[in-house]
């Protein structure tokens, strides 16, 4: 038997650069806005075919943080990041593996 998908009752972007997703079954996360930035799963961070990750951690400030996000359908959200980047779609299940 597959395991629950989970998804987040609530997600706040905190002043010192968290981001808190409380999820469905009452366990609270705090990550840390860079490291999900690094983490981006989008074509651009990406390659594509290889799955080889692209983004150079060098590239991304150490205050880089989210300014807002958005849902995308009942699977992720979309953030957009103070460096200006703004595609990646981060699923549900990847926030949590994250956060794990």
């Amino acid at each position: 038997m597959a395991a629950p998908k989970l998804r987040p009752t609530r997600i706040e972007l905190f002043p010192n650069a968290e981001i808190g997703v409380l999820w469905e079954d009452g366990r609270e996360d705090f990550l840390p806005a860079r490291e999900l930035r690094l983490a981006c799963p989008c074509a651009e961070c990406v390659d594509e075919n290889s799955g080889r990750r692209t983004l150079r951690p060098e590239s991304v400030p150490e205050g880089v943080r989210a300014l807002s996000f958005a849902p995308v359908g009942a699977y992720g959200v979309r953030f957009v990041w103070s460096d200006g980047h703004d595609v990646g779609i981060y699923s549900y299940t990847l926030l949590r593996r994250i956060a794990e």
